[in-house]
């Protein structure tokens, strides 16, 4: 079976019919067609529905097309596997949002540098959602908060950045201690359910302070800007890249102990090792 025959039926359902997928393919109609028409004979089975003005997949087609997806792939991780340094194709990547901003434009300068050919396929997410993608391998890896616990050993992880804890608060209110902003807020908290919002609440916990709590998210960024428009204050890591125009900063004492660790998880039997030692020297190393 023809890899590439494959990636034509690939090609038909993401873009609908025969026309579209040999343009994106760069062939005539009449040869995707017939690339169709050898795999419906190889698997004795109907894999496109056409109609007048459409081409739709069969139910055998949609039960198929994930197993299908995956020969793709092992077949061009295979290809670069063969190249000599193994800095070709594509690597999966997660990302919290600060990681977004803070950490991933580095790397990618760098990478287009060290490596062109070795390209970013970056989702974001959550620190627990891309925890289960790189544990499910549906990720290589993943920059996130340390997870508070001890992960399997079929993961491995670096840290990053050591992100202290800080108080954040409207510029108006400087001046200000950080146990009077807490107790009289409002307190905008970083989602206790979160990892990295868990470190503030036993801060929070520990210093017997019950703050008066406006609304509770996950969303750094979003944290941030409602404290520079005067809703209220918060207690956040201070993170790379973090903008702190409008606002009164306060260290929290001992903030170290309240730090939150930035690490890279991944397998600790990556299936493109080459490529993976590439991005942790750049991420881990010297800017």
């Amino acid at each position: 079976m023809d890899v590439r025959f494959l990636k034509s039926l690939v090609a038909v359902v993401e873009n609908g019919s025969i026309a579209a997928a040999a343009r994106r393919e760069n062939r005539t109609a009449a040869a995707i067609s017939q690339r169709i028409q050898a795999l419906e004979r190889t698997l004795g089975c109907t894999l496109l529905l056409r109609t007048a003005h459409a081409t739709r997949p069969s139910d055998q087609c949609l039960l198929m097309l994930p197993k299908i997806r995956a020969i793709i792939e092992q077949a061009q991780a295979l290809q670069d596997d063969l190249h000599l340094d193994g800095l070709v194709g594509e690597v999966k990547i997660g990302a919290i949002s600060t990681a977004l901003t803070g950490v991933l434009p580095a790397l990618i300068e760098r990478l287009a540098i060290s490596a062109p050919d070795l390209k970013l396929k970056i989702t974001p997410g959550d620190s627990r959602s891309l925890y289960e993608k790189v544990l499910n391998a549906e990720l290589d890896a993943a920059i996130l908060v340390r997870p508070p616990f001890q992960p399997p050993k079929a993961l491995a992880l670096a840290v990053l950045k050591v992100e202290p804890l800080i108080l954040v608060a409207p510029a108006a209110r400087v001046g200000q201690s950080l146990e009077t902003l807490l107790r009289e807020g409002p307190f905008i908290r970083y989602d206790a359910r979160s990892w990295g919002g868990q470190i503030a609440q036993r801060y929070l916990d520990e210093q017997a302070i019950e703050p008066n709590v406006l609304c509770e998210l996950d969303a750094l960024e979003t944290i941030i800007m409602l404290v520079a428009q005067g809703m209220g204050v918060s207690l956040v890591p201070q993170w790379v890249g973090m903008a702190l125009d409008g606002l009164y900063v306060l260290p929290v004492e001992d903030g170290q102990r309240y730090s939150r660790e930035l690490v890279v998880m991944h397998s600790s039997t990556p299936h493109r090792p080459l490529a993976m030692r590439h991005l942790l020297e750049l991420l881990c190393g010297p800017p």
